[in-house]
């Protein structure tokens, strides 16, 4: 597939992260270029994170890391969306992964497979 056909494709992912792995492994194994944004590490603006959610028509809480650790400090029934996403900011952690961006669309790509609904061809 390339590029001057197709849509550029956005993983924001960790790298250590095994469902991360696996689904650079699917899209590699499909002919998918894509970059990679490591956001644990270069962080998201609140602009940011709220065209990915836009794009994946997902609100903060669907996808927010449950199983973390200072998710399961914070009191989240009582947060509203806007408090998610600034904690979100300010710990990327917070956000699952990993989400895929494909043109003006996006999925949460848990489980994996979720990502070829960017790719209808």
């Amino acid at each position: 597939m390339s590029t001057s056909e197709a849509p550029q494709v956005t993983v924001y992912n960790v790298r250590t992260c095994t469902t991360c792995r696996k689904l650079a492994e699917l899209l590699e194994e499909k002919g998918v270029d894509f970059d990679r944004v490591e956001y644990h590490v270069t962080g998201l603006q609140e602009a940011e994170i709220r065209e990915l959610l836009a794009k994946g028509g997902l609100g903060p809480r669907d996808v927010l890391r449950k199983r973390e650790v200072k998710a399961r400090d914070l009191d989240v029934d009582s947060l509203s969306d806007d408090e998610l996403i600034a904690a979100m900011v300010d710990d990327p952690a917070l956000m699952e992964r990993p989400i895929v961006v494909r043109g003006d669309r996006a999925v949460l790509a848990r489980p994996i497979e979720r990502v070829l609904e960017l790719f209808p061809d």
